[in-house]
């Protein structure tokens, strides 16, 4: 099984996912081809000391925007993303 720091890229911080974490609902930045099982296990894993229990884990594929360069001569795209949002049984995290 690969490591949980290649599957949870990075935790989001903002004001709507810092509201969520009142509720036990953390957002993740994980790699495109994990899937759900394997978040919940990297979760668990990667927080292991914290003594975490991962409820249920929802995800999406967030499409990358469309962008312009070079003063406005070509166009490309960020790369699409997939966000990954858990809700945790029992345990906290600390991300900040």
């Amino acid at each position: 099984m690969r490591s949980p720091w290649t599957i949870i890229k990075k935790p989001i911080v903002t004001e709507r996912s810092m509201a969520n974490q009142q509720k036990g609902v953390y957002t993740f930045v994980v790699d495109r081809s994990a899937n759900k099982h394997e978040i919940k296990w990297a979760v668990e894993q990667a927080f292991k000391s914290n003594k975490v229990k991962v409820r249920h884990v929802r995800t999406l594929v967030v499409k990358g925007k469309a962008k312009r360069m070079k003063n406005m001569l070509l166009e490309g795209r960020r790369k699409d993303w997939k966000k990954a949002y858990v809700t945790l049984k029992e345990g906290r995290l600390d991300i900040i």
